[in-house]
């Protein structure tokens, strides 16, 4: 097995901009990607978690928010039969708007911001 290098670590500049991006990654689906929310921010972290610490907990983060939206997403859709499911996939597409852009924002002030609704699948 080969010796993994150590890669250097990132400055705090380049941390929060690594943030934002993982962040952004998550409108990924929204451009058309399929499931772009979840692989845009695991490429991301996947790439970048060993070398700050600050964009480790902002990928688990958006990781964990961005599958519990999959999952409401996919509990809504049956409901769509009983045109529930339209108001609540149009609801669960704003929330996710709305606060990964609250939390690309607070990864450029260099807070890790705690998104609500978000079930902890990676700690």
């Amino acid at each position: 097995m080969p010796k993994r290098t150590e890669l250097p670590a990132l400055s705090a500049a380049e941390s929060r901009q690594w943030a934002v991006f993982l962040h952004l990654a998550g409108f990924a689906n929204y451009v058309g990607i399929p499931f772009g929310s979840i692989l845009g921010p695991l490429v991301l972290w996947l790439l970048k978690r060993d070398q700050s610490e600050f964009v480790n907990e902002c990928g688990k983060e958006a990781l964990n928010f961005h599958l519990s939206m999959l999952i409401f997403s996919l509990i809504s859709i049956p409901l769509i039969f009983v045109f529930v499911g339209f108001f609540t996939l149009l609801a669960i597409s704003i929330i996710e708007i709305i606060f990964t852009i609250i939390a690309m924002v607070k990864a450029s002030d260099g807070e890790i911001y705690r998104y609500p609704l978000s079930i902890r699948f990676i700690s």
